[in-house]
Parts: structure tokens; sequence; C-alpha cells
């Protein structure tokens, strides 16, 4: 799969902003330095219809510029990114590529090995760290556990090493459902099935006492009605991707009116949510 990567040159205030909303508009990758950073799309989601609303986002922010445009194959991308990755705790998980340096003996942290491609969720991103943090809390022992948008498969492969049983994950990125695999096979966990997708994959009848759901407001929007046909009495929705004032619409929808909100937990504009069944 091809990819878009657009070169956006903006004061550095105003960085984490744009980003935020770029990844509304299914941006997935970012590369940040000091007077910009890079923005990463598959080039089958880019059009002209979402070039010019990033040019509007652009020109509402004084002194930022679209600057560059240019088609990427993945393996480029990605042969400079992995550079970039490096260990680093969260929560009760020390997250890893292959090649970063392993925990010390004597830690009890729960090592979590990921070799990233272009597929979302090495650990770096709030969202990311958010459900980490609360995974301890939410998974376990004997769950079963639905993980939407896997991307690297971070999720599921934490939830699994908690203690969950199995784990089913789908992702519409092409490139997720390999990657997602190899850090499967790196982590040397059993039960956790990858489809290419969407909730159409999901196995007739299932049902699932977590499911996880690290995508954007918009998609959640769309996908919490499905998710909830799904989960268990008791179960656990654990949602991320969101800005903080995405709180109230998510808690609004009417598809989780019976569902119990337990906790809201915050990194910079990005929050996390935890509700009940």
């Amino acid at each position: 799969m091809n990819y878009i990567q657009l070169h956006i040159q903006v004061p550095i205030d105003f960085q984490e902003l744009l980003i935020a909303e770029l990844f509304d508009l299914d941006f997935d990758g970012f590369e940040e330095f000091d007077e910009g950073f890079f923005a990463t799309i598959p080039a089958n989601r880019f059009d002209d219809t979402k070039r010019q609303e990033v040019e509007l986002l652009v020109a509402g922010i004084n002194g930022a510029e679209l600057s560059g445009e240019k088609l990427i194959a993945p393996q480029n991308w990605n042969e400079n990114w992995e550079k970039t990755i490096q260990p680093q705790t969260v929560g009760s998980f020390y997250v890893t590529p292959t090649w970063g340096t392993p925990p010390p003996e004597d830690s009890d942290l729960i090592t979590v090995y990921i070799d990233p491609k272009m597929a979302f969720g090495t650990g770096y991103h709030a969202t990311t760290r958010l459900v980490l943090e609360m995974l301890p809390s939410v998974v376990k022992a004997g769950d079963e556990v639905l993980d939407a948008g896997t991307g690297t498969g971070i999720l599921g492969i934490a939830a699994l090493k908690l203690g969950a049983t199995s784990v089913f994950g789908f992702d519409i990125d092409e490139w997720c459902d390999d990657n997602c695999n190899e850090n499967i096979q790196l982590n040397k966990v059993t039960n956790f099935e990858v489809r290419l997708g969407s909730t159409e994959t999901i196995p007739s009848g299932a049902k699932y006492d977590v499911i996880l759901a690290n995508i954007n407001r918009n998609a959640l929007i769309e996908l919490i009605p499905e998710f909830l046909k799904y989960l268990r009495k008791d179960g656990k929705l654990l949602l991320s991707g969101l800005l903080e004032t995405d709180e109230q619409t998510i808690l609004e929808l009417p598809a989780i009116k019976n569902l119990t909100h337990l906790e809201t937990r915050q990194q910079m504009e990005w929050i996390a949510l935890v509700l009940e069944a």
C-alpha cells in the first residue's frame, strides 16, 4: 500500500493540536521536528476533499503552511521511522522493539515487544499509553477480548500477558494484518486471531468480556452500537483516540445510555474512557 506524506510547517505550540485534528482525519503517522512535522495517511484514504480539509486547518493557524506533499512506499518510511523507536515504560509494561535494551533483570514490568511498521500503536502516542495504563484494572484472568483497530497488536498482546485467554483483533489497514501477526510471534502469545476488515469479521454469536477500541471519535460513534452486540453482561468497554472535548459527545450517545461510566483518564488533550455494561 502506498502512502501520502504531507510536510506541514507549524509553530511548535500548535503542533499537538494540529496533529490531534489530523488524527481525526485518518492520518496515522506523525514525525515531529522543531519547525513542524510530517503527517502520513494511506493513499486510498486521501482525496481532494480531504486535502481541502487539511488546507483549511492549516490556514487557521498563524504561521502554519502546507509546504509539501509526496507519494511514498511504506518500506522507505518504515526504515527511517523505526530508528526513532526506543524502549519505554508505560504503566505496568515495558514496551520495546526487538533492537531495544531489555528491562533490568529484577524488573517486575511486563515486557511487550513491538516492531512497528506503518501500523499505529507503538506506545508513543498518548492514546495508546492511556489504554496500556488502564488495562490492568480492566482485564482479568480468563477474559475474552475484542481489539478493534488492532494496529500493531500492542493492546491485544498486553491483554494476553495480563491473563486474558483469547483476543480477536481486526483492522482495515492491510499493513496491520502482517505487522500484528509478526508481533504476536515475537511475544510468543497464543489465541490471538487477527482479521482484515471491520466489525463484519467478528465471529457470529461471539461475546467478549472486554472490548478495546483506540480509534477516533467519528469511527467510535459509528461502531459503538455494533460493539455492544458483542459485549457480555458486566463486560467493559475501553475507548480511546478521543480528545477531552469529545467526552460528553461519547457519554451522551443513546447507544451507551445503559452503561456505567467508571473512569476517564487524561494525558495532555487526549482521554480514555472505561464503561461497564
